[in-house]
């Protein structure tokens, strides 16, 4: 059986001796009247004639004004104090640090590697957008990477049902490096081919996606083991994190129906996974297969396996090394008792995570434009709100006032979907099967271009638009997707509308 962290649970296994551990919860409790308002106001609205109450702000009081340029994904939550408008400044300022490699007379910044993909979190998460996979052969991939797994032919006894224990690489760990320190090898280099997979319109219509293939070269260590999958995955948008955090689980575990009771054809899976940041089995939030409990443990994750950084959640001063990799294992690292014996110290791991916390969410546009209500009903009558959950009433939280108690829109249901065998990349995560992702949120999508400069979308950037995004869905979102098919072009232009507005 699987059990959620929150509340008094949570709080008696916070540890004293745990330097890492996030911040205890402090819920208070809804009362049944509270709970009923907050079920009819988060429920779907059947009326389109004009937009419904507070949806111009999708974070509530934590929504930002919307900036014209390509920081509109960077301002801090609305509603944060000005004391802790330092904290989200200098959560940034080593959000943005460029780390180098040990021994340094930096001790403040050195560790990187001695493999690894990028040198900050900035490198992948530029301008705190969403990454995209390298425009040729010759353009560097810093902000996709491929991670590594094989199936366990041995896996461990786990207290959560359904889990699916995965091996890293015996050789190249868990995720495929392609750069390297001065004196070590990176692992290796990829590229990626396409091939033509059309798709037709009930009108005639024809476009054409293109169906991504990585090939992996110079292996520098050797041969992968067999069985190895390597699974591309792009750097998602940074926007709104703290409140996704805050939803209440048992409000997202309410919306699962692992077996399809109600014949839907929308299952809907949590994914439950250990978190070392909370000091036990929790839901999973983060990640494309919502593999991360909370933000403390996405970013300790991230700065150990993108930029080789150690931390109190992860502390090898190697990063994802191997032992079939003994030079890399035994380079000098920046671990120090200056920084809770890693080379990021507790401390500056918790700023960071403010500042991922509180990435603001910028206000809607268009929210009253005939075209995007219309669109608006599209997108809820073909049945995407089934896993695009609307809206959200977060938990009241005394230690997090910017995310306590508000109103939020991020169109997902943080739910498990089988997306088909297109989408399929075979490698399982903690519950998620080789065909399962996350709901992901839908917020700011609009400002793709403006923030990132593309719009690559899904979980590998393949799809080039989000027409392109919409058409690879399969699995339980088939019937959705054969919904669209059925519009008619101005159909399609105000289903867009409305997404881009979001």
């Amino acid at each position: 059986m699987y059990r959620l962290s929150h509340g008094p649970l949570l709080a008696a296994l916070i540890l004293p001796n745990m330097p890492w551990a996030d911040t205890a919860p402090n819920v208070i409790p809804r009362t049944a009247d509270e709970s009923a308002r907050i079920a009819a106001v988060t429920a779907p609205t059947s009326d389109f004639s004009a937009p419904e109450k507070f949806e111009s702000n999708p974070a509530g009081a934590a929504s930002v004004p919307v900036r014209k340029n390509s920081d509109a994904f960077s301002d801090p939550s609305a509603n944060i104090s000005f004391a802790d408008q330092l904290n989200f400044r200098l959560g940034n300022a080593l959000f943005r640090k460029l780390w180098v490699s040990s021994p340094s007379s930096t001790l403040a910044s050195d560790g990187l590697g001695p493999l690894y993909n990028a040198r900050s979190c900035q490198r992948c998460h530029l301008k705190d957008g969403r990454g995209h996979p390298p425009a040729n052969n010759d353009d560097r991939a810093v902000s996709l990477v491929l991670a590594l797994a094989r199936p366990d032919p041995h896996p461990d006894t786990s207290d959560i049902t359904g889990y699916l224990a995965t091996l890293p690489d015996p050789t190249y760990g868990a995720q495929f490096q392609d750069l390297a320190a001065p004196g070590h090898a990176a692992e290796g280099r990829f590229e990626i081919t396409t091939t033509d997979y059309p798709i037709t319109f009930a009108d005639g219509t024809e476009i054409t996606l293109q169906r991504p293939e990585y090939h992996l070269h110079d292996l520098a260590y050797g041969p992968m083991h067999p069985q190895t999958i390597a699974a591309p995955r792009i750097a998602p948008q940074m926007i709104g994190l703290g409140l996704l955090e805050a939803i209440d689980p048992t409000d997202i575990i309410a919306h699962a129906d692992p077996d399809d009771a109600d014949g839907d054809g929308i299952s809907g899976r949590a994914n439950m996974v250990y978190s070392g940041a909370l000091g036990q089995t929790a839901l999973g939030r983060f990640g494309l297969k919502a593999t991360s409990a909370s933000v403390l443990d996405q970013s300790a994750a991230a700065f150990s396996n993108d930029i080789g950084i150690s931390s109190p959640l992860h502390p090898a001063g190697h990063g994802d090394c191997t032992p079939n990799q003994p030079a890399c294992r035994a380079a000098p690292n920046g671990n120090t008792p200056t920084h809770d014996n890693a080379e990021i110290s507790a401390e500056a791991l918790r700023l960071v995570t403010f500042y991922a916390r509180n990435l603001g969410v910028p206000k809607r546009r268009r929210v009253d434009a005939p075209e995007v209500l219309q669109g608006k009903q599209i997108f809820y009558d073909s049945g995407c709100i089934a896993c695009h959950r609307p809206k959200f009433v977060t938990q009241r939280l005394t230690h997090l006032p910017e995310q306590s108690f508000q109103l939020i829109w991020p169109y997902t249901d943080m739910l498990l979907h089988d997306m088909g065998p297109d989408l399929a990349d075979g490698v399982s995560a903690a519950r998620a099967t080789g065909r399962e992702w996350r709901t992901p949120p839908l917020w700011g999508i609009g400002l793709t271009q403006q923030v990132s400069g593309h719009t690559r979308f899904l979980h590998d950037g393949r799809a080039r638009n989000l027409l392109e995004a919409i058409l690879w869905h399969g699995g339980e979102a088939e019937t959705a997707k054969q919904q669209v098919l059925r519009l008619s072009k101005p159909q399609r232009d105000a289903l867009i509308a409305f997404i881009e507005s979001l």
